[in-house]
Parts: C-alpha cells; structure tokens; sequence
C-alpha cells in the first residue's frame, strides 16, 4: 500500500514541482535557485513521459542520469539561494534525490515471492482464464509450446512496450511453432482495445481476481498506483513474468522479475527455444 501512495505522490510532486519551478524563473530569471529544483524534478519527470511517449520496454536497474539530475540540481538550488534549507533545495533534494532513490531502489523492486511456484523443470501447474468470456483451463493450453506474459496492463507503458517487442516477433514464434498467451487482471474492454493496437494473432486471456497470479506466485497486493482504479483496473496485480512451456505444459524457461524495469531481451525468448526441445517429453 505504501508503493502504491508513494508513486502517485511521488509523479505529482514532480510534475508540480517542475512547473512551479518554471513559473518561478520566469519571473525572477535563469539566477533563480529554483533552477536548480526545476533541474531536480526534470530528471524523473521526463523519464516518465518518456516511457508513456515512446515504446520503452526495460531500463537500466540503477538509472543513474536520473539521480545525477538530482544530486546536480540540488547543488544549484542551494549554491544560488544560499542556504541549504530555502525552499527550493528542499524540492529539488526531495524528489530529485529522495525521491528517486525511493524509486529506483525500493519502489522498483519486488519483495522475495512468498512461494516458488515457477521453475524450470517443473510442470506448469492448473489453473484457470477467461477468454471473449469463456472460461479457459491452462491444461487446454498447453498442447503446444507456449510463451506465456503476466502484464499488469495497459496503464504500464513498459508493460505494453514489451508486448509489442513479442508481437514484433511473431512470425518467428509461430515459425517454431510457439503459441503466446498475454494474461493481465484487466477490464476485458480493456483487453480489447490494447488486443486492436497489436498486429498479431496472439492470445489476450483475462484473469480474473487475479487468480491465476496468486496460483502461480506472481501477486503483488496493492501494485496498482493509487488513484488508477477509477479507470477500472484492481488494486493488484502480476509482477511482470515471463515463461515458455514444452508441449505438455513442462517449463523450460521463466523469469519472474525483481525489478520491473529490467526486463528479458525478446531474443532471450528465441535463444532459449532454439537450444531446447520443446515437444512433448
């Protein structure tokens, strides 16, 4: 629940702080100490509107610009309001170092699953989905090889970055005969329109309360950013995962992220089937 408020505070503090500092040097001019807050706040400011603008699917796990951006701005805030506890070093030092490092290194990073459930070498355990609202078991989906994707949903750019990187390589999928399946808690109107965008025929299920999530030990209570669930989505969700079973269901390859930024390569996907059998043991 503390990520949750966190974040949210956490973009809105930055963006309000980005323009308030704007306003500032437009009146007092560049000598401002709030150039070094607007500096400060710029740094994870833009890295969000990046990610929401262009198709990011991974980033470094410690991001140092960012922080960089901040340390440096701070340092301007300070040097021309001459004290270090005006109010503009305070901003710039809370969102551009505090800030940051909360979310580089706290935020981003998952807590130990409770239980292990996914393993390379093991049988894909049974659980259910629902496709066009039509319940769907696991063991119905594994007569050929799959790649399977838990995604948050929609509102994760990254999430929706990586998926198209795998529609991108459909055809080469399809080619060895592997069949993807995308899962995500989402609204299926949702689901939908995300489906429309994605020139590819793969497989859009909907799990629904998460269920399949908790079976696998893929959920994190709580991980939606507050303030989202007026658009329709639950409060919890995946962590973003990634496996490929055999035919027959057995897990021959599973990343479970620690870190939601940093994200397998989609050729790691290809490399991994192309050394291993993927028929039916």
């Amino acid at each position: 629940m503390l990520k949750s408020i966190y974040v949210s505070a956490f973009i809105t503090m930055g963006v309000v702080g980005l323009v308030f500092s704007g306003v500032q040097i437009a009146h007092a001019g560049l000598a401002s100490p709030w150039l070094g807050t607007a500096i400060a706040c710029a740094g994870p400011v833009l890295f969000f509107v990046r990610a929401y603008t262009l198709p990011i699917a991974r980033t470094s796990a410690n991001m140092p610009l960012i922080l960089v951006a901040g340390v440096i701005g701070t340092g301007i805030a300070i040097y021309l309001g001459s004290a270090l506890l005006s109010a503009p070093a305070l901003v710039a030092a809370g969102v551009g170092i505090a800030g940051s490092l909360l979310y580089i290194f706290w935020y981003s990073r998952f807590a130990p699953a409770e239980k292990v459930v996914l393993s390379t070498g093991v049988m894909l355990p049974a659980f259910e989905l629902t496709e066009d609202g039509k319940r769907i078991s696991s063991t119905q989906l594994t007569a050929k090889p799959a790649l399977w994707m838990f995604y948050r949903g929609n509102w994760c750019p990254l999430c929706v970055a990586q998926i198209k990187e795998v529609a991108a390589q459909y055809r080469e999928l399809a080619a060895r005969g592997v069949e993807v399946i995308l899962i995500s808690p989402q609204p299926q109107s949702h689901t939908a329109a995300l489906a429309s965008k994605v020139d590819a025929p793969m497989r859009f299920m909907t799990d629904v309360d998460n269920a399949a999530a908790a079976t696998l030990g893929v959920l994190e209570k709580n991980g939606l950013p507050a303030g989202m669930q007026v658009l329709g989505y639950d409060s919890d969700v995946p962590r973003p995962t990634v496996f490929i079973t055999a035919a027959g269901g057995r897990l021959i390859y599973c990343d479970l992220s620690e870190n939601y930024r940093v994200r397998p390569e989609p050729s790691e996907f290809l490399a991994v089937l192309d050394r291993q059998p993927v028929a039916a043991a």
